[in-house]
């Protein structure tokens, strides 16, 4: 995955390394199952369109578990609110592992930690050219496959157990 140095990606309700904010859980662990606002910073020359995703790759299915995929986020944007609403028509949202379009927070089986890797992904073009019903995994090929540049950063929850 290219990187560059200066790309940033920040949330003030869950920062690098921190424990995930009790908003961002689902409503079964005591949450309000709210995306965390992100701000992005020093986007590679060429970024037409960001994406952004949320990724447990500590998840008992031998893949990992995607909570968050989304694209089509204008050049012009450098951050999103806390609590992106499923329907938000400034950017596209596949269908996540959970079942539901937007995000959906973590709730990890009990036991050990879990990580949560929120990145933000640099794209050439506009549009990806693909729509919300596109399962999560092509628009994911099709965002790896063509970023200029991500940034990420990782938060973490475990469930007593």
């Amino acid at each position: 995955m290219p990187a560059q140095d200066s790309f940033a990606i920040r949330s003030n309700a869950t920062p690098d390394g921190t424990v995930v904010a009790p908003q961002q859980l689902v409503e079964s662990l005591g949450g309000e199952n709210l995306s965390p606002d992100l701000s992005w910073s020093d986007a590679p020359e060429g970024t037409r369109s960001f994406a952004v995703t949320c990724f447990d790759p500590d998840a008992p299915t031998g893949s990992g578990y995607w909570h968050w995929v989304a694209w089509d986020i204008p050049a012009t944007t450098t951050s999103l609110p806390l609590g992106v609403a499923r329907d938000d028509p400034s950017l596209t949202q596949a269908v996540n592992d959970v079942g539901n379009p937007g995000y959906d927070g973590p709730e990890p089986p009990p036991g050990g930690p879990h990580r949560y890797q929120f990145s933000v992904h640099a794209l050439p073009m506009r549009t990806l050219g693909v729509t919300a019903d596109t399962p999560h995994v092509t628009a994911r090929f099709a965002i790896f496959s063509q970023q200029l540049a991500s940034a990420t950063f990782t938060a973490r929850y475990q469930v007593s157990g």
